[in-house]
């Protein structure tokens, strides 16, 4: 297990006060200012990969180390794939400790906002770590329940910690009893090589999903059911 703490950020107060339609000048200008500087300064994104092998396959399940994974969408992603990178990556949990209590809604959106570009910073630096470690070129992820139950459950985050190791020691994230990640601006992915460009969306049957980034293709749906 890799750990990367030592992410750099930035925070720009016009990219984000346009975001959560802050007019400029404004005392919600100067309140989002503060919370932008104290972001800085206990912000820390972070990140935990590792390096696994595909060992078995069998139908719609495929082993990874010494884990099974089952999802008829992941074997047919990886049916050609020999070495695959569990990755989990956060905002950072001190930012939860430095939120200021009172139980302002409209400050917590705007944190969650902030929360939100740190994960981004943490995201693209352990992928380019990864790309420049390991020469990858083209890659694609898949994350445990990311689309309907029938892509990829979101139980399968147990197993998908479990190749890392202890993440909660190493970059401060836990999963509740329902598989979700704490803090909130987590992500947790399989990361491979692929010669397509693949996301899970595209074989999503959830209709107006807000997180839609991609349209479902039921060509590439009827692909993966035939095999």
């Amino acid at each position: 297990m890799e750990i990367l703490d030592r992410i750099a950020f930035s925070l720009d107060l016009e990219q984000i006060a346009a975001q959560a339609h802050v007019e400029a000048g404004s005392t919600d200008a100067a309140e989002l200012r503060a919370l932008i500087e104290l972001a800085q300064q206990a912000g820390r994104p972070k990140a935990v990969y590792a390096a696994c092998f595909i060992t078995a396959r069998d139908g719609d399940a495929v082993r990874v180390d010494d884990v099974w994974f089952r999802s008829r969408t992941l074997a047919h992603n990886l049916q050609s794939v020999e070495r695959v990178f569990p990755v989990v990556a956060t905002c950072g949990h001190e930012l939860d400790q430095a939120f200021p209590a009172g139980g302002d809604m409209v400050k917590a959106f705007w944190w969650d906002m902030i929360k939100a570009r740190l994960l981004g910073a943490a995201s693209k630096h352990v992928r380019a770590q990864l790309r420049r470690r390991f020469r990858l070129a083209k890659t694609a992820t898949m994350s445990p329940g990311a689309g309907d139950v029938s892509v990829w459950p979101i139980e399968q985050q147990k197993a998908l910690f479990a190749l890392l190791g202890d993440v909660e020691a190493a970059v401060g994230v836990r999963l509740t009893e329902s598989f979700l990640m704490v803090p909130n601006k987590s992500i947790s992915c399989l990361l491979f090589p692929t010669e397509t460009d693949f996301r899970s969306c595209e074989v999503c049957h959830r209709q107006n999903c807000p997180s839609r980034h991609a349209p479902f293709n039921p060509e590439l749906w009827e692909a993966i059911r035939a095999e």
